[in-house]
C-alpha cells in the first residue's frame, strides 16, 4: 500500500486528488495539509512514501518547502502538483529535490502513474514538460537574466509581472512589506532593470508565464 500524504491550500482539489487515489488500489491517503506548516507537521508524523505538494500555499516559498522536507525526510518522495506549468518551475523543483512534476490541468488523467512510478524510485515528467525540457537543450548555454534569480526573488518576479502588488505579495508569501521591496530591488538589480514595466516587457518576450494568466 503506498501512503500518499497531500499538500494544497484548496479542500476541493484535496478532495479531488483523494477520491482519485481512493478509486484506484494500492493507495493510502495518509492526511492532508492546507499550508507550509502543517505540511512540515504532516511529514514529521507521518510515515508516508510520497508526498503530493502544491508549490502556491501559503507560508514558505514552495521551493524552499522541498529543500527542508529533503532534508529532514530524505526518504520522502515529492510529487508537485501545480498551475504553474513553466519549465523554470519545474527546473527549480526537481533541483530542490522532487521526484516528480505534474500540472493540475492533468492530474487526473496522469495522477496515479506518477505516484505509482515515483513510489518505485523512479522520476516523472509529463510528455508536455519532457518537450518543454527538450527545446531548452537547443537555447544558448549562457544564463538568462532571470536564471540567476533565487528561487525566491523568481517567485516574487512572477508575481510582480502578474500584477500583484508589494503588499498583496508580503501578504500571500506570509512575509514583510520591507522583505518583498527588498527582493524587487535585487530582482531588478540582478536583470539590469530600471523598473517593474521592464521586467514585465521582459518575461514577455521570453514567454515566461505564457501558459498563466498572469500578463
Amino acid at each position: 500500500m503506498i501512503k500518499v500524504p497531500l499538500a494544497d491550500d484548496h479542500t476541493l482539489v484535496r478532495d479531488g486528488l483523494r477520491h482519485i487515489l481512493q478509486k484506484a488500489s494500492g493507495f493510502d491517503v495518509a492526511g492532508e495539509a492546507c499550508d507550509s506548516a502543517t505540511t512540515i507537521a504532516l511529514i514529521r508524523s507521518t510515515d508516508a512514501h510520497v508526498l503530493v505538494l502544491d508549490l502556491s500555499m501559503p507560508g514558505r516559498n514552495g521551493i524552499e518547502l522541498i529543500r527542508q522536507i529533503r532534508d529532514e525526510q530524505p526518504g520522502l518522495r515529492i510529487l508537485v502538483l501545480t498551475m504553474h506549468a513553466e519549465q523554470q518551475y519545474a527546473v527549480r523543483a526537481f533541483k530542490a529535490g522532487a521526484s516528480g512534476y505534474l500540472t493540475k490541468e492533468s492530474a487526473s488523467a496522469e495522477l496515479v502513474d506518477a505516484v505509482t512510478k515515483i513510489a518505485s524510485g523512479g522520476v516523472y515528467v509529463s510528455l508536455a514538460m519532457a518537450e518543454r525540457f527538450a527545446r531548452n537543450l537547443q537555447e544558448p548555454a549562457d544564463a538568462l537574466p532571470h536564471q540567476r534569480l533565487s528561487d525566491r526573488e523568481f517567485d516574487v518576479f512572477r508575481r510582480i509581472v502578474g500584477g500583484q502588488s508589494i503588499t498583496e505579495i508580503a501578504n500571500e508569501l506570509c512575509v514583510s512589506v520591507k522583505t518583498i521591496s527588498t527582493h524587487k530591488t535585487r530582482i531588478l538589480e540582478k536583470m539590469q532593470m530600471p523598473h517593474e514595466n521592464g521586467l514585465v516587457r521582459y518575461a514577455i518576450h521570453h514567454k515566461l508565464f505564457d501558459d498563466e494568466n498572469d500578463i
